[in-house]
């Protein structure tokens, strides 16, 4: 891949992605597989005004040697060290890149049980210090190939040519064009006229309904709006906390969830991938999922704690996005989330909430934003989807038809 476009790639995931301000810190986040790339990474954050830059490196491979040496105890101690660590980012609040790169079947055959049971001792010691950067600092997810993730999605391909492959449909989804800051203005301002129209109907439920079986009616907070592409920290700096992004987005109300859907992609969840599964709701809670590979895995993800079993975002996405018409399934939330309608289980957005900068977390909690240490998307969006909106005055007005926008004039 040319130095030229990368170097434009990473200048975007710099200036629109976390639209670093002059003397922030920032923190990358990323596997050992793209060194080049990286390097260019730091060079345009420093470039965009950053006082210092962090790069954390991760790698799947001691990830599996530490869960199957460690002890329960050992891995759900955070140190003293990391409280520090964890106070300068309160009290620094400094912006985070996280590079998608790893193989979806990384951590295949790791005790996940031992890393919930860990991961249930830290999020408590953790929770406050999220809480306190909650919505404060700028963010962007974005991606940059792994040889392992592209040899899944290329198999019959040489591994030079599959990664190649896998560069050239990162950056087509990401709009990395022959000026990547205009087109996401562009598309940015798309995102936000269909998320106002939406907010424009008073909507009460959404009712998804599919010829593959999915029937499921959610509520929706009446305080709660739709949102999708360019965010703001309280303090008003925008910046896109994903690269691809193709949602429009809304927290739904906690409990207020009944029927079935079933998952037309296969999830990634912590380095495993689990498979033609569905999820029935009942008073807003998972009561009973299905899954043909990795069930255990999927039961344990919902009883993570209380509010892993409901809903904390519906996120709408026409079958026509550019990931979708893309045809490749990426194997990675990131991408394959924005390639269809999706949910997730676990925590919601407090940011979702109209004039929650003038609002506690706990008190967005209050209006019906979902609680817990997990936010997991699971795509359920396919040509044969409908969705209906439900709205406060009694009408049912059409969202989705076939998959797709039934305004696509709006």
């Amino acid at each position: 891949m040319k130095q030229t476009v990368l170097r434009s790639y990473a200048r975007l995931i710099a200036r629109a992605g976390i639209n670093i301000q002059k003397g922030q810190e920032v923190i990358i986040t990323c596997d050992l597989d793209q060194p080049k790339f990286v390097e260019l990474l730091v060079d345009e954050c420093y470039k965009a005004g950053a006082a210092k830059v962090t790069v954390r490196f991760e790698y799947q491979p001691l990830e599996k040697l530490h869960v199957r040496h460690q002890s329960v105890t050992v891995m759900g101690k955070v140190e003293e060290w990391e409280k520090a660590r964890l106070k300068h980012y309160v009290d620094t609040l400094p912006c985070r890149i996280y590079l998608e790169s790893s193989d979806p079947d990384g951590l295949r055959g790791i005790n996940q049980s031992k890393i919930a049971k860990a991961r249930q001792k830290t999020w408590p010691i953790i929770k406050p210090f999220r809480d306190a950067m909650d919505n404060k600092y700028q963010w962007c997810i974005a991606a940059v190939p792994g040889v392992a993730w592209a040899k899944k999605l290329f198999p019959d391909l040489p591994r030079g040519r599959a990664i190649e492959k896998l560069w050239e449909a990162i950056l087509f989804t990401s709009r990395v064009t022959d000026d990547p800051m205009k087109a996401w203005e562009e598309h940015n301002r798309d995102l936000h006229d269909r998320c106002a129209y939406l907010n424009s109907l008073g909507i009460k439920q959404l009712h998804y309904k599919g010829d593959n079986g999915t029937d499921l009616t959610v509520g929706m907070i009446p305080e709660a709006e739709f949102k999708g592409g360019c965010d703001k920290t309280k303090a008003g700096i925008e910046f896109n906390p994903n690269i691809p992004s193709e949602e429009c987005f809304i927290s739904p109300m906690k409990g207020q969830a009944e029927g079935i859907v079933y998952a037309t992609k296969p999830l990634s969840y912590q380095g495993e991938l689990i498979e033609n599964f569905s999820v029935r709701f009942e008073n807003g809670r998972a009561v009973e999922v299905k899954a043909e590979k990795n069930q255990a895995l999927l039961e344990q993800m919902i009883a993570m704690d209380e509010g892993a079993a409901c809903l904390g975002e519906c996120a709408l996405v026409p079958v026509n996005s550019p990931i979708s018409e893309s045809g490749l399934l990426f194997f990675n939330t990131l991408f394959d989330e924005n390639a269809a309608c999706h949910l997730a289980l676990g925590v919601g957005f407090p940011d979702t909430i109209r004039g929650y900068e003038e609002k506690t977390t706990e008190e967005c909690y209050k209006l019906g934003i979902n609680e817990s240490m997990i936010h997991v998307d699971f795509m359920i969006g396919y040509e044969g989807l409908d969705i209906d909106a439900l709205t406060e005055d009694g009408k049912t007005i059409p969202v989705f038809r076939r998959g797709k926008w039934a305004f696509e004039d709006k």
